[in-house]
């Protein structure tokens, strides 16, 4: 059986060459030699699956084109210059000028391309590429008008990997592409990561391959670059953008081995990679498996049937080193090609066809060929392509959905009225995802991958817990124990029994703000915080939030105060009380005053009663104006940025307890807490304190994972499943329940009367405060005073008398300016006194009657004593 196989093989392959001998004497070869041929140049890699597919294809196209034809015929010139895009421009300028070509059609690079539409503008040639840039560039007719571009640009395969992105709820996606010197995914880059924000997901990392023709060890450098990649990100949505081929075998074989290519991965592959599945061998594809594939569809028409039965065989007779005979989306391209002109030749003829004439022609083309209707509008393929998504199973792939820009994914498509459209309502996926089954890597069949490194119990996922919490019930560490209990633990412990994969944790107490920890989860320190942590707009930058499990909004608790009676507040106090406090008030009202109306601006120049009522208000913040807050540094931050309180007014409180003790000491008026916070201590105070309705809401508490994390949407999903079923309420019940003399109308009339010698200590206090800022102010302005009434007394006129009177000789020091000052008081009070500007101020109302008035009779006096 083995020698009869090798016997045949040559027989078969021989007299196939016999059959189509002819066809390629008659089809290109002869053509050379007639006189009305029309010369047609081709630059192709020979040496790619896709230049082996275009170069069978084109040849196709002319033979067949000069078997019908009576009039014309056509002679195509293959060139392939190699990978140098230099020489690429050398060999269309050979072309052009010695096989005399009234056009170029080829060129599967844009680089190569835009140096061909340069000769083809120098020598206005029309130039047919396979190529078009990811983003056009401004002014391209302008700068290239022979140039025509038998494709569209990438923007409609970028939106279907994006859509393909949104749908599974990926959140984050990894690149990977192999670079050049001319930078060809650049625009493709662009366009994804617009696209990709379009359904809420980003690139979170590129991984970046360098050119396959200059590495000597690729399995070396795939290697080194997926060590960094699995290290520096979390994501495991894998985008391949463009490689060739032996950098695509080392990717694929280097990742399954490390097990990216494996459980809750996902990898998608752009056109130009899936366009050579068929070209690869059965190891490389077997490694791919599960990945996601992105075609070009085109019909299955009858002319396409007769199309790949003559491809199959002139392709297999040219190239036994190939698996797979099939044409892709490249060969009916390059043969639609050759179509177009040669429809152009037969309306002009060969003779009489100038280049401009065919460049218009085919741009004005109305042609249907195996690609589709074909249209070109600013140079390029007007027609939004359709695309479909093929899914690598074992050696070979299956074809699944349908994907176009205006009815996304759907399982069938007709025409009707040449647009492509979903058939019915049935077929459509209204959810927007596929709708055939997908076979995932790593045999993940009962659910779809999450696109993350979930934990492992070599890994497992880290997550940071308060150490200390204002209220224990929420969590805490018992000493001793190195697991956390409370409130926010047993949730946890409830939304990790309803997941549908395994969760392995262990906790990381934090002794610190709540904010370190969202920081912490930010720079990956901690994959995770659980804990009764407020959600909030700026934390939402920088960590990934589950749904609620509690709301949140800040009240106020103040002691209790019965509504029964208007006139409640007085019966704290005895009536002695009342009327002590009145008088320290008044006392330290007029302390206030006088130590601050010459030099506060609040004080002077104004009238009696805007002075008195400033006194007032600088009095009340000074003696009531004091807020309680718990330990949670964003309330801090709140009392003062957006209600105003001043620091010095707020006192942090470390643990419940010590709310009770603030409140009885006076130090504090009021609390601040968060409703959870709230309904906690007044299940336990409810007869000593009320609160105020909660008027400032924030998000809720929730739990903090880092941003795309898939494990942020599992938990917000089980919660509302907690909620819904009742077992958030249980869980409340459990550790929120109400002291036993609590009750929701519980209200206490009995209110014990407090006596003067309850508040003794706090009025000597406030008296005594009051007092000793006075002296401070008093005592140094007397004693300048009399400094400067002796210096004058010293001074004595001719005839024996002083100088100046009493008066004057308290006044004149001050008045002329003296520079002498009065010490400084606390900051607590406004700026501290200026002796010149106080003094003078005051005695610049004395007229200088009254001055010359009580000179005389000082000095009558004064001789009466002499004598």
């Amino acid at each position: 059986m083995k020698r009869t196989g090798r016997v045949l093989k040559p027989c078969i392959l021989l007299s196939v060459l016999i059959t189509f001998l002819p066809i390629f004497s008659n089809g290109v070869e002869a053509a050379i030699g007639t006189n009305n041929a029309t010369n047609i140049g081709a630059i192709i890699d020979v040496n790619s699956r896709i230049g082996k597919e275009e170069k069978t294809a084109l040849e196709m196209a002319v033979q067949n084109f000069n078997l019908i034809s009576t009039n014309h015929e056509l002679s195509l010139h293959l060139r392939h210059p190699g990978e140098d895009p230099l020489q690429v421009a050398h060999a269309a300028e050979e072309l052009i000028k010695e096989k005399k070509v009234k056009v170029i059609i080829g060129m599967d690079k844009w680089e190569e391309a835009a140096l061909v539409a340069n000769i083809g503008n120098q020598y206005q040639i029309p130039i047919l590429s396979f190529a078009t840039p990811a983003i056009t560039p401004p002014l391209t007719t302008l700068r290239w008008p022979f140039l025509i571009r038998m494709t569209s640009d990438g923007s409609e395969q970028m939106r279907c990997i994006a859509d393909l992105v949104g749908c599974y709820n990926w959140r984050k996606v990894v690149v990977i592409y192999e670079d050049n010197v001319y930078g060809d995914e650049s625009g493709n880059l662009a366009l994804l990561s617009e696209e990709l924000q379009e359904v809420g997901a980003e690139i979170e990392y590129h991984l970046v391959l360098p050119p396959s023709s200059l590495s000597t060890d690729l399995k070396h450098v795939v290697y080194h670059e997926l060590i960094k990649l699995q290290k520096d990100t979390e994501s495991r949505v894998f985008i391949v953008l463009q490689s060739s081929m032996p950098m695509l075998t080392y990717l694929f074989r280097e990742a399954k081995n490390m097990g990216l290519v494996g459980r809750d991965t996902a990898w998608i592959l752009s056109n130009s990679i899936t366009s050579i599945l068929d070209s690869m061998n059965n190891s490389v594809i077997s490694s791919m498996e599960g990945a996601l594939g992105i075609q070009t569809y085109y019909s299955s028409s009858s002319s396409y049937q007769s199309f790949e039965a003559q491809f199959r065989k002139i392709f297999r007779a040219e190239y036994l080193d190939e698996d797979n005979f099939l044409p892709g989306i490249q060969a009916l391209r390059a043969y639609d090609s050759i179509g177009m002109v040669s429809q152009a030749i037969e309306k002009f003829g060969s003779d009489s066809i100038s280049p401009k004439m065919l460049l218009n022609s085919v741009l004005g083309s109305d042609f249907t060929g195996l690609t589709g209707e074909i249209h070109f509008k600013d140079g390029m393929r007007s027609d939004a392509p359709i695309l479909r998504i093929v899914n690598v199973v074992g050696k070979k792939y299956k074809e699944l959905d349908f994907w176009s820009p205006n009815l996304g994914f759907s399982k069938t498509l007709y025409a009707e009225d040449g647009k492509e459209r979903c058939s019915n309502s049935s077929v459509c996926n209204i959810t927007g995802c596929l709708t055939g089954p997908v076979i995932w890597p790593g045999d993940l069949n009962d659910r779809d991958p999450k696109g993350w490194a979930l934990p492992t119990n070599a890994r497992p996922l880290r997550i940071v817990v308060p150490k200390r919490t204002s209220f224990d019930k929420f969590v805490t560490f018992k000493t001793g124990e190195a697991l956390p209990e409370g409130f926010c633990i047993d949730i946890f412990n409830e939304v990790v029994e309803r997941l549908n994969y395994s969760l392995p944790h262990e906790f990381f107490e934090h002794d610190g703000l709540y904010d370190e920890m969202i920081e912490g989860v930010y720079n990956k320190t901690y994959d995770a915080a659980i804990g009764d942590i407020t959600i909030l707009a700026e934390r939402t930058k920088y960590v990934e939030f589950t749904q609620p499990y509690a709301e949140s909004g800040l009240s106020m608790i103040v002691p209790f105060a019965n509504k029964d009676s208007a006139w409640i507040f007085m019966k704290p106090f005895s009536w002695e009380t009342w009327i002590v406090s009145g008088a320290i008030f008044i006392y330290t009202l007029l302390i206030v005053w006088f130590m601050e109306h010459q030099s506060n601006p609040y004080f002077r120049g104004r009238s009696l009663k805007v002075q008195i009522e400033n006194a007032l208000w600088l009095l009340s913040c000074s003696l009531f104006f004091i807020h309680g807050c718990d330990n949670d540094s964003f309330v801090q931050n709140y009392l003062e940025s957006v209600l105003g309180f001043e620091t010095d007014h707020i006192k942090i409180i470390g643990h419940e307890n010590d709310y009770p003790t603030e409140f009885e000491k006076k130090t504090i008026a009021a609390a601040f807490l968060e409703l959870p916070y709230e309904k906690v201590f007044l299940d336990k105070y409810c007869k000593r304190y009320t609160g105020t309705k909660g008027e400032h809401r924030f998000g809720g508490f929730g739990f903090a994972f880092q941003k795309g994390s898939p494990i942020a949407s599992d938990f917000s999903r089980a919660i509302l499943l907690l909620s819904e079923k009742g077992t958030l309420k249980t869980l409340e019940e459990r550790w929120f329940a109400p002291s036993p003399e609590c009750s929701p109308t519980a209200t206490n009339n009995n209110v014990e009367r407090l006596s003067l010698g309850s508040f003794k200590g706090i009025y000597i206090i406030s008296a005594s405060i009051s007092t000793i800022c006075f002296l401070l102010v008093l005592i140094p302005l007397v004693r300048n005073s009399r400094n400067h009434q002796e210096a004058n007394e010293g001074n004595v006129t001719p005839s024996g008398k002083s100088g100046a009177s009493k008066g004057g000789e308290v006044s004149k020091p001050f008045y002329n300016g003296d520079k002498t000052r009065i010490p400084r008081r606390a900051s607590t009070f406004a700026q501290a006194l200026d002796t010149d500007r106080w003094v003078s101020s005051r005695w610049e109302r004395v007229s200088n009657s009254d001055n010359l008035e009580n000179h005389h009779e000082d000095s009558s006096q004064a001789e009466i004593e002499m004598a």
